[in-house]
């Protein structure tokens, strides 16, 4: 049967990007899509940040990057520091961008460590732009030196995401997506195929569609109350259920840095995400190790300011359902699953199921093969993100809680441990297909949390007597490039000051 009507249920951030891509499908075509949600439900509104694939989202739509992220009060965000992960005190930063670049075909961190064999004294974080940038409160866009011998800078942004929202719902509004504010009080299927043919609002009408996309967050209110999919959980690996959220002011004055924090705690972990005028913040904790009283405590005494509203308490289950795409519906952001903002990839796989939906689906209708292939490649993403997510909980070296002590010492998914083993013999670290993890990514992590290289690649030993002056010029290259940048803070006041007024 052929979609000629296509409906969102649940708005948001994942509704509003669905309904925002999907409305370039619209041109040339007689295609209806309609999104129902109600202010009566709140949105979770944690996922402030992102990274760098939503910058390309943004050039898909053909969205104004200064426009986008003044209309969200958004700054640049060039990777993460994470701090107390190894051990209480240590801290790291998960850069964006790549360690140097591969030399004779070997990774960066694999040469670096065989120079270090040599005596060479120099951080690894040298050789990468985004580290030194994010050190230092610099910024700049590739564009504004582009300049070939220069290293490219990788970002991403912090958002006010129920602001991006709103932005979002405007575009797709200009492009023909209806908005209906309601409930959704029943849905119908269909008696023999078992497909979804309507949603029922709570004033007793009923939209029927063709095609449903999920985007009513944990409930999953078409993909799981009325498919009954089925979710796998993930809680063994990714032990943390709870999180309470809570915005502030940066009452010290202090500029906003360009990068995430994820500061560990006892029982988990705070996020601190820089936007113009305020933070983001949450602590995402264990309630097997802590209550949410405490939980809430040691995130007020962790504030850069004054809050600005009060704390949002969340439970959620990490996992993902059995299916993303079940019959004729395809569910996305929190109505898919869960694996916590540890590195920002909620709004992430929103974004890449959308890609995924989109360049699947055809408007003849729908057929099983794209039902499966749509559900093994997002299962796979799912999978290889778990792995990462776990890995910095397992490479801890923490042992000062209970909570801590478990995650050191719980048994890892096979792949985890794979890679883990073979980082350790030489520093190789294989990307699988399209993984969204770099081997930087990897090695940043590792390295960060104290698993080293216990071995030298012999091809990397092989080229370092070639390559001494090159390593150099990489160092002094981006040495030279982050003087030159402006503050960040001072960057994003020039290029995008923010229409929002401050809480």
């Amino acid at each position: 049967m052929a979609i000629e009507h296509i409906v969102i249920v649940g708005g948001g951030t994942a509704g509003w990007m669905a309904a925002a891509a999907l409305s370039r499908i619209r041109d040339g075509s007689d295609l209806k899509i309609t999104l129902v949600e109600s202010e009566q439900i709140g949105t979770v509104g944690v996922g402030e940040a992102t990274i760098p694939p939503f910058v390309d989202f943004q050039k898909t739509l053909d969205i104004d990057e200064a426009e986008m992220m003044a209309a969200t009060q958004a700054t640049f965000k060039l990777g993460i520091q994470f701090a107390n992960w190894g051990q209480v005190g240590e801290s790291y930063i998960h850069p964006f961008g790549a360690y140097g670049y591969e030399l004779g075909g070997i990774h960066f961190h694999q040469v670096w460590h065989a120079l270090q064999e040599r005596g060479d004294k120099r951080p690894l974080q040298v050789f990468n732009l985004e580290t030194m940038a994010a050190y230092f409160g610099k910024f700049s866009r590739t564009q504004d030196y582009a300049r070939d011998d220069l290293p490219p800078m990788n970002y991403a942004y912090h958002i006010d995401a129920t602001a991006y929202a709103r932005f979002l719902r405007a575009y797709a509004e200009k492009r023909g997506v209806v908005r209906r504010e309601s409930l959704v009080k029943d849905v119908g299927l269909h008696p023999e195929s078992g497909y979804v043919t309507g949603i029922t609002l709570d004033n007793g009408e009923i939209i029927e569609g063709d095609f449903f996309v999920d985007c009513s967050g944990f409930r999953g209110l078409l993909i799981e109350q009325a498919l009954n999919t089925g979710y796998d959980e993930w809680t063994h690996y990714l032990p943390c259920d709870r999180a309470v959220a809570l915005p502030c002011n940066r009452d010290d004055g202090t500029p906003a840095p360009p990068f995430t924090r994820a500061t560990a705690h006892s029982a988990g972990w705070q996020w601190q995400v820089p936007l113009q005028t305020r933070n983001g913040n949450g602590h995402v904790y264990c309630s097997a190790y802590m209550e949410a009283d405490e939980a809430h405590d040691i995130l007020v005494t962790n504030l850069a300011g004054k809050p600005t509203a009060d704390p949002n308490f969340l439970r959620f289950v990490t996992g993902c359902r059995k299916k993303f795409w079940n019959k004729n519906v395809v569910a996305l952001g929190l109505a898919s699953g869960f694996m916590e903002p540890l590195e920002s990839t909620s709004i992430h796989l929103i974004n890449t199921g959308v890609n995924k939906l989109i360049a699947t689906l055809s408007l003849d209708g729908v057929n099983e093969a794209q039902a499966s292939t749509y559900n093994r490649v997002t299962r796979k993403e799912y999978e290889r993100i778990r792995d990462f997510l776990v890995l910095h909980y397992k490479a801890t070296r923490r042992d000062d809680s209970e909570f801590w002590n478990y995650c050191r010492t719980m048994d890892v998914p096979d792949t985890l441990t794979e890679k883990i083993e073979i980082f350790k013999a030489n520093g190789q670290i294989f990307r699988e297909e399209d993984e969204l993890f770099t081997a930087t990514s990897w090695a940043a992590v590792m390295m960060g949390q104290g698993i080293a290289m216990h071995g030298t690649s012999p091809m990397a030993a092989g080229v370092i007597d070639g390559v001494a002056k090159e390593v150099d010029e990489m160092e002094r290259s981006i040495k030279w490039l982050v003087q030159q940048m402006p503050g960040h803070q001072q960057y994003v006041e020039r290029y995008c000051p923010t229409t929002l007024k401050a809480a």
